[in-house]
């Protein structure tokens, strides 16, 4: 049996995070296709961490800079590695690499986090964005070490490969993989009259979703509590701090409820999801989540960013938050307007996300980088030199960390 190794930043928790829910998604692709999977992760467990020896997913505990590491890959002997994040990849791409140089090595990015952080670091000095940062460096480093990198956005796809000009070969478009809405669970959906409230949902670990709840608190829900009295704002997220609680109101109807432990489920009882999002990368789960329950969203260029294509939005992407505002309380109490924008959520769903689409041409790729291997590395060499300079650097400085720990 074909052995994958992933290496996770954190175990996967898919009720707390889009990340973790798009690491499940991965682990179930490779599943399908009787791999043998391997997840192992430097990070301790939590209780919402996902139970992966009940899927046959064997589990490992690795420690960063330590050489042990080493002994257990080269035992592991996997044919496939995925590298949770770039910065997994920083901590033990040189060990895979000289442990088992022949294992086809992936990076799942998730988003660009250099493109996120920049995004964060122009919205809150109202400058310029500045792409070209430390992050960058790292981030795009790392995807050229690796023989493939997964990329959930196509907007980050031209972005990588037409202002950054990385190799198209060195990158594999995969977004979110969905089942197609069927009748039967439209039929299952709450109506129009059914439903009531607005709705906005986030991980508060993730910056862009803590600055949206504040949006919404001084921006946005003001006047739409002014315009529709009778409706209350509930607000889910996982590990809300104190300073989200301390943001509820139940005169203004503005309600913390902290984590939906099933989103899709939550999200059923609402009339639509606001999302003012300012700043941000990648595909946001929670636009998935909202499709996929029938629930209309009213939210920004970014928090839109490469979702619909070519299709007409789930409701509205309003950037000027007085036309914002008109649109949420519109799409609220228009059942024509609320309806029309649930179909065109359902044909997001089947165009943009279909796993039907997407599922066959992504472990063709896989097949043909296995075939292929030497001819891909030849074919993209500066990713062997890149490779050859970095194992010098981290290894040496890995080795020294190393000793430094055993004498503490």
């Amino acid at each position: 049996m074909q052995k994958l190794l992933i290496i996770g930043l954190v175990w996967p928790e898919p009720t707390s995070s889009a990340a973790g829910w798009r690491m499940m998604q991965l682990i179930a692709l490779f599943l399908e296709q009787n791999f043998e999977v391997h997840f192992a992760s430097a990070a301790g467990k939590s209780a919402f961490s996902a139970d992966l020896k009940t899927l046959g997913i064997q589990e490992h505990e690795i420690n960063l800079n330590d050489s042990s590491f080493d002994e257990f890959v080269k035992n592991l002997n996997p044919l496939l590695v995925l590298f949770d994040r770039f910065m997994i990849e920083e901590q033990f791409g040189w060990r895979v690499r000289e442990n088992c140089p022949n294992a086809l090595t992936f990076l799942d990015t998730e988003d660009l986090h250099f493109l996120r952080k920049a995004r964060e670091l122009a919205y809150k000095k109202n400058k310029e964005i500045d792409l070209y940062t430390v992050e960058a460096k790292r981030e795009i480093a790392a995807i050229l070490r690796c023989d493939i990198s997964l990329i959930i956005s196509k907007e980050e796809f031209t972005l990588l490969t037409e202002q950054f000009h990385i190799p198209a070969g060195l990158l594999h478009y995969l977004p979110f993989l969905e089942d197609e809405v069927t009748e039967e669970e439209i039929q299952h959906w709450k109506s129009f009259e059914e439903r009531k409230d607005f709705i906005f949902i986030g991980n508060f670990l993730h910056e862009p979703n803590w600055q949206t709840v504040l949006t919404l608190k001084k921006g946005i829900w003001p006047t739409i509590q002014k315009q529709l009295p009778d409706a209350e704002l509930h607000i889910y997220g996982a590990y809300a701090s104190q300073k989200v609680y301390d943001l509820q109101n139940k005169k203004e109807k503005f309600i913390v409820k902290d984590r939906a432990i099933n989103a899709r489920m939550a999200m059923q009882n609402y009339r639509v999801l606001l999302a003012p999002i300012t700043f941000g990368a990648g595909v946001k789960g929670k636009f998935i989540d909202a499709m996929k329950s029938g629930t209309p969203s009213v939210t920004t260029t970014i928090g839109a960013e490469s979702m619909s294509q070519n299709l007409n939005w789930n409701g509205t992407i309003q950037d000027d938050f007085s036309l914002f505002i008109q649109d949420a309380i519109n799409l609220y109490a228009d059942e024509n307007f609320w309806q029309t924008a649930q179909n065109n959520g359902i044909e997001i769903i089947k165009k943009n996300y279909s796993s039907t689409i997407f599922k066959p041409d992504f472990f063709e790729r896989i097949q043909y980088l296995l075939d292929n291997i030497q001819a891909h590395r030849k074919q993209h060499f500066i990713s062997e030199i890149m490779n050859f300079h970095f194992a010098q650097s981290s290894k040496y400085m890995s080795l020294w960390i190393e000793e430094k720990n055993k004498k503490i």
